[in-house]
């Protein structure tokens, strides 16, 4: 806080706190505004000389300048469309990942029924708690990675457009790289679901097993101390090598996907945005193909993740996908698509209609006026 001494009077007496825009009128105190502090002008006193005015720092402007960095506000915007997504379609996670692992009915409804019949209306709400926790900070790092990674690519091929690609020198052979022909939104899609993977494995575990057998985990903290009791650090990143396997093709498809119609839809139409309705059908659509693509190493991995519960884990993910092409054959592999689909098209598509209005009004201008 700082001290600026005033010329002129010898006293000073009441204090007045301001508000931004309130200016000092006159010389018997007041308030003033300027260069980001908010001020407090005391007047005058019998006891003491002169006339001082504190300077505050002005919180809001802070807040506002801070969420107005680009990679600030796609974070939270990231965040806030995941918490809000999650918190609406929780139940369909809930059948979803029980018809996958082959717990309790194989058909969405018989599943709804049994969980309605043991758990009641808490049941598809089951895991609800670390399935927030968990996917706040995905959706924050996935997306902000995204966005991040995807403008520094298409930056750094508009520089090797002019200087050249990097080369690497084989003894006396000298080869260009052709990183200009690879596509910013894929590497970006990539870096987003392998970085947000391997930060945030753990809470996908805790969610899967309270998701599955409530009995043996009745809370986050008995579920972390028990798994990693059994199995150390390990345990809470199992299945992480299949889950990376899963994540790369899913996670670069789905940007990819989501960025090229958008992009075309957009071109076509001649527009320079779209409204909430078409974000909600563009985001769904692409859901849905990187879902269908990625779902029989989906299938595994949750395999290897939640095998111990049911005292049968497959040794590696080649193994996980060869039990279950034993057991079931062919369908075995997209046994639970339609659930996973019922719950990854509304989850896609209302995702990306949170975030966009969440970068809409973190970035508008309106938020420093």
């Amino acid at each position: 806080m700082g001290v600026e001494e005033a010329a002129g009077g010898k006293n000073l007496a009441l204090a007045s706190i301001c508000f931004p825009e309130v200016r000092a009128v006159g010389g018997g105190g007041g308030a003033f505004k300027g260069d980001g502090l908010l001020g407090v002008r005391l007047a005058k006193d019998d006891y003491l000389d002169g006339e001082t005015a504190f300077g505050l720092p002005d919180v809001a402007a802070a807040v506002r300048t801070f969420l107005r960095r680009r990679e600030i506000a796609e974070f939270v915007s990231g965040a806030m469309a995941g918490a809000m997504t999650k918190a609406v379609l929780a139940p369909l996670e809930t059948i979803r990942t029980r018809m996958i692992v082959g717990v309790g009915s194989k058909q969405i409804f018989g599943s709804f029924v049994e969980i309605m019949e043991h758990n009641g209306w808490q049941g598809l709400w089951a895991g609800n708690t670390i399935n927030m926790i968990r996917i706040i900070p995905t959706q924050a790092i996935e997306l902000g990675t995204f966005e991040c990674v995807k403008r520094s690519m298409t930056s750094a091929q508009e520089r090797w457009k002019e200087d050249g690609c990097p080369k690497i020198q084989l003894g006396g052979l000298k080869i260009e790289l052709p990183l200009h022909l690879l596509s910013p939104i894929a590497i970006g899609g990539a870096a987003a679901g392998i970085v947000s993977t391997l930060v945030c494995h753990p809470l996908e575990v805790l969610k899967d097993r309270l998701t599955i057998n409530r009995e043996a985990y009745p809370s986050i903290a008995l579920a972390f101390n028990k798994i990693y009791r059994a199995d150390g650090i390990g345990g809470l990143y199992a299945g992480l090598c299949p889950t990376l396997v899963g994540m790369l093709p899913y996670s670069t498809c789905y940007y990819f996907m989501y960025e090229t119609i958008k992009t075309s839809y957009c071109r076509t139409h001649k527009k320079k945005s779209l409204s909430r309705p078409e974000l909600l059908v563009i985001g769904a659509l692409s859901g849905l193909t990187a879902s269908t693509i990625s779902f029989p190493l989906e299938v595994a991995r949750k395999r290897l993740m939640v095998g111990s519960l049911q005292g049968k884990c497959p040794p590696n993910m080649i193994a996980a996908l060869a039990e279950v092409m034993k057991e079931e054959g062919l369908k075995g592999l997209y046994r639970g698509w339609a659930a996973s689909s019922l719950k990854v098209m509304p989850t896609s598509g209302v995702t990306w209609v949170f975030y966009e209005a969440w970068k809409d009004i973190l970035l508008s201008p309106q938020l420093i006026s």
